[in-house]
């Protein structure tokens, strides 16, 4: 197992490619085809999309405050391409490309952030948590959850996400103790970008990383490169097995790079010098994948769908003989189609109906309770004067 090679106590970093999209560790490199990693490149492209449009309708006014995924896309790409639909995703707030490749719409995402409690009713995806916002509680429900999958045998494992800041939180070090103790089948992520808002991970602990953790719960853990999608992708592989196979959890720390804002009411340039995100920046996922796939002649799209972005013809195409250009032709052209699709589910996002304000409080309880009764008249109250105002 990697666990062995890569002990988070001599605090190894797992990558398998290098920041040029060479691959430096060939022994550990996952049987993936070219198809499985143009797959791969695209969703990454596709949440690198839909984020950054997501952050400009923020800036518009046409969406309250929003937590960029900008720079961590490698992370939830190859978790996103291993779960299965009965594996649970417990996420916290930084999770929308894996809560994509779950079956979560970019419809339902923009409706939460729009404000409107629909957007944690998915339609259509399976064995999905709402988005949690209070910090580290997430991680308790997804070992309660784990403790019912291993009580009823059933073949799953639960996915977690917490942020580095969240491992300063009890309910961390409470959902790792009683998985371990249970060993019910969890893999724990920790997308550690570097900072909890302004607050830098060297002041979160004074552990020689945050995979050592997992030592002392008694379960195994790995620091991985987050921006090496094939070091996540391996490292997923075995912790999934490890945690299907009854063996207990793992634990995984992602060590990445936030890139853009904790949220759109935060402005890193604060606490954040030009120089590290310089640095940083040739370290991006996107980047290196897209550096491996020219080395290795791995195209953004099938032979077949270029011929129609370039000049060249279908055997010369077939014949390898193309540039770096011809291999990401139609990158600009797949770009256009990810817009208007985050474009079209923002809209019937932003023309949905208004959320009821029964809603909010009467699926509460069976029978509302006094206090809430209190809220909701004052609340009512609040309106009333509003519409007044105008």
């Amino acid at each position: 197992m990697i666990f062995n090679d890569f002990n988070p106590a001599e605090d190894k970093l797992f990558r398998i490619m290098d920041d040029e999209g060479r691959v430096i560790n060939p022994e550990y490199m996952p049987e993936v085809n070219p198809e499985t990693i143009r797959k791969a490149y695209q969703s990454m492209l596709f949440a690198r999309t839909a984020d950054l449009m997501a952050v400009s309708y923020q800036r518009q006014g046409r969406m309250f405050t929003y937590p960029p995924i900008l720079g961590q896309e490698a992370i939830q790409a190859a978790a996103g391409m291993l779960i299965r639909r009965d594996d649970w995703l417990v996420p916290a707030f930084r999770e929308m490309a894996i809560m994509l490749a779950k079956g979560v719409s970019l419809k339902e995402i923009f409706l939460y952030y729009l404000g409107n409690e629909e957007g944690s009713n998915f339609k259509d995806a399976h064995h999905v948590l709402p988005i949690c916002v209070p910090i580290g509680s997430q991680y308790l429900h997804a070992t309660g959850i784990a403790y019912e999958v291993k009580y009823n045998k059933k073949d799953e494992v639960v996915f977690p996400f917490i942020g580095d800041g969240g491992t300063s939180e009890g309910d961390f070090s409470e959902a790792l103790n009683f998985a371990a103790v249970w060993q019910v089948p969890v893999v724990f992520t920790i997308q550690n970008n570097q900072y909890a808002i302004s607050v830098p991970v060297q002041r979160q602990t004074r552990s020689i990383n945050l995979a050592v953790k997992s030592v002392a719960f008694g379960m195994p853990g790995i620091k991985v490169d987050g921006n090496d999608f094939f070091a996540m992708y391996k490292a997923y592989q075995e912790a999934i097995q490890w945690a299907r196979d009854g063996k207990g959890p793992v634990l995984i720390e992602a060590y990445t790079y936030r890139k853009g804002a904790h949220t759109t009411s935060d402005d890193p340039s604060k606490y954040r010098t030009k120089e590290e995100e310089k640095l940083w920046e040739a370290k991006d996922p996107l980047l290196r994948l897209k550096k491996h796939m020219e080395l290795n002649n791995i195209s953004l799209m099938e032979k077949e769908e270029n011929v129609a972005q370039t000049d060249l013809s279908p055997a010369e195409l077939h014949s390898g003989i193309i540039t770096k250009d011809d291999l990401f032709a139609g990158e600009d052209t797949l770009i256009e189609s990810y817009k208007e699709e985050v474009d079209r589910q923002f809209i019937a996002a932003e023309t949905f109906r208004a959320y009821e304000l029964d809603d909010v409080f009467k699926h509460m309880y069976v029978e509302m309770p006094d206090e809430l009764a209190r809220q909701k008249a004052d609340y009512e109250q609040f309106l009333r004067w509003k519409e007044a105002r105008r």
